[in-house]
């Protein structure tokens, strides 16, 4: 993974958008030693002198240090001029001798320890995506939120704490944050020594969504398959019976629906995420749990599937400062499952209504831009080195997966799981290949 990153300035134009020692080795470890105590002593103020790191906090994790710190990053790498912002990451401090676990989970802030920082006894950085939580300047152009922007990002980070920790640096996330630590080695192979992403899609041509429909033609067994299709459909025949459930669920909560253009559009639109969300969440077993659709009340039916994945599209919920840089990042690049939901025609009322642009404000809202994923897609297939992916069977996220190369990569599928595959889940021997790559990889 150390190899030139000469690309990256010409991609940001395309997308703007155990031997024994001798006895004087055994000395010098002893001096390296002292070297080392000395070091960690002084984490602190390594940091802090550290140029754009700011020390907002310290606290104990399991008898370390976890740094609360922000980092002065342009709002737009291009164009400095036009300002900076604080972008937020956290440190979880043991050795700067030990590894480093570079960790985004895509969007806001998440410090929660990743398993292969457990596995690998390592460091830990986990950093806030560009936009998300606080990590914004006061007034957002949103066309600086690109997947070249946050490489960027994370890309100065990497080289002002590498002055720190010169030990191996493996990238990782999940989902969103797979999706974000891939694109980070594309566009700046050399910043990290390996990237192991968890359930990362790859809508490589958005258009093409023939692999999403065949994952809903082929997962579960077809008895739990024809019973989820019935409660999806049976919600848009009784839709006037249930919409006043919708509404009520939402009025308790504030919510309102003025992007989506009302309740009953927000209504469908959570009708048609309702088997995504089951296969997302959910495991076979809850199949069993299914209701009749021709013998189930309204109240039992909304009930169901109100515990079974009805997201609430709500202003509030996809705005600027909740979930909507997602939305925006779906709708300008990342792409979407644009379903067909055949057995759902008869009754649909909006037939273009399930795309990211209509959950966000008019503001927020973007034109799809091609190049972007196929250039991913293509990049990770012949040129990735030294990446591993990890998908769960049953996971609809997991329908388009990364192709890894030739390169010391690697692709595993975990049976029977969902959106929270996690090395544990994989069968015995792909576990322990995995796990025995992963050390190889941040092995000194």
């Amino acid at each position: 993974m150390r190899r030139s990153a000469i690309t990256a300035a010409i991609l940001a134009a395309l997308f703007t958008g155990s031997a024994a020692l001798p006895a004087t080795a055994t000395a010098v470890t002893a001096a390296e030693a002292d070297a080392t105590s000395a070091t960690e002593s002084d984490i602190g103020d390594r940091l802090a002198a550290l140029p754009g790191v700011k020390i907002v906090s310290v606290a104990d994790k399991g008898g370390f240090p976890l740094y609360a710190l922000t980092f002065t990053q342009p709002v737009d790498h291009r164009d400095p001029a036009k300002g900076t912002f604080e972008q937020r990451l956290t440190l979880w401090h043991k050795s700067t001798a030990a590894p480093v676990v570079f960790y985004t989970g895509g969007y806001a802030l998440s410090s929660s320890t990743r398993e292969i920082t457990t596995l690998l006894d390592a460091n830990q950085i986990s950093v806030e995506h560009r936009f998300f939580g606080s990590s914004r300047p006061e007034q957002v152009d949103w066309k600086d939120l690109t997947i070249w922007q946050e490489a960027t990002d994370e890309h100065r980070i990497v080289e002002t704490l590498r002055t720190l920790y010169q030990a191996k640096w493996l990238g990782t996330g999940a989902s969103k944050g797979g999706m974000t630590q891939v694109y980070h080695e594309r566009f700046y192979p050399a910043d990290l020594d390996a990237v192991v992403a968890y359930v990362a899609p790859n809508d490589a041509v958005n258009q093409d969504d023939h692999v999403y429909e065949e994952f809903f033609r082929t997962v579960g067994t077809p008895e739990c398959r024809a019973a989820l299709n019935a409660v999806q459909r049976e919600m848009l025949v009784r839709r006037e019976a249930l919409l006043p459930r919708f509404e009520a669920a939402a009025a308790a909560k504030g919510y309102t629906f003025a992007n989506l253009g009302g309740a009953d559009r927000a209504y469908e639109f959570a009708v048609l995420d309702q088997v995504w969300n089951f296969w997302q969440s959910g495991k076979p077993e809850n199949c069993a749990t299914i209701p009749d659709p021709a013998a189930a009340t309204d109240e039992e039916l909304y009930t169901w599937v109100s515990a079974n994945g009805l997201s609430i599209y709500a202003d509030q919920r996809q705005g600027p400062a909740a979930n909507g840089p997602y939305y925006h990042q779906a709708a300008t690049q990342l792409g979407w499952a644009d379903l067909k939901f055949r057995h759902l025609r008869d009754v649909r009322r909006y037939p273009d209504l399930y795309q990211p642009n209509s959950v966000l404000p008019e503001e927020m809202r973007g034109r799809h831009q091609a190049l972007p994923m196929l250039d991913i897609s293509t990049w990770v297939a012949t040129r990735g080195r030294q990446m591993m992916f990890l998908y769960g069977q049953n996971d609809p996220w997991s329908a388009e997966k990364f192709t890894p190369s030739t390169f010391d990569s690697h692709l595993y599928v975990a049976p029977d799981t969902n959106h929270s595959t996690l090395l544990p889940k994989l069968t015995a021997e792909d576990r322990a290949a995995a796990e025995a790559t992963i050390r190889r990889w941040a092995a000194s």
